[in-house]
């Protein structure tokens, strides 16, 4: 087992936060500071989800020897109007450019979504996450999606 440490400390601004772990830093803030002042801990949490499974797919792909040009992953989550204001579901959208293997990428997504992001297989019990991708092809402009 491996236990990992963060620490968060208020700035005594807003609700202002400095988070420090091994790897970095990151500011937290609050619905109600300012645009800017950084992500709430709601949005880092879809943050931490896009990452984790962002990492994975290119680390995957790359093994694949698969060309891929660009890369992002879109993750939206809809909240509860009522508090605690959980997520009530999750859907990654990756967006890939490059002439890939279809059947390559569709597995990477896989591999990540149920093997390698413990981000994901943290929260998977917790909130429905559904994905989709859409592939851009540079040379044609064509597109595909599943």
């Amino acid at each position: 087992m491996t236990r990992k440490v963060v620490t968060v400390a208020w700035t005594g601004e807003g609700l202002l936060f400095d988070g420090l772990t091994e790897h970095g830093s990151a500011r937290l803030a609050g619905d109600t500071d300012g645009a800017g002042s950084g992500p709430t801990p709601a949005e880092a949490l879809l943050l931490a989800v896009g990452g984790c499974t962002g990492m994975d797919v290119v680390s995957i792909l790359r093994k694949m020897r698969q060309p891929l040009q660009a890369f992002r992953v879109e993750v939206v989550g809809d909240r509860a109007a009522e508090h605690p204001r959980r997520y009530t579901a999750l859907e990654v959208v990756y967006h890939l450019v490059g002439d890939l293997d279809e059947s390559k990428v569709r597995r990477a997504i896989e591999l990540s979504e149920q093997r390698y992001c413990s981000v994901e297989a943290t929260v998977r019990d917790c909130v429905p996450i559904s994905s989709r991708y859409i592939i851009e092809r540079p040379e044609t402009g064509r597109e595909v999606q599943a």
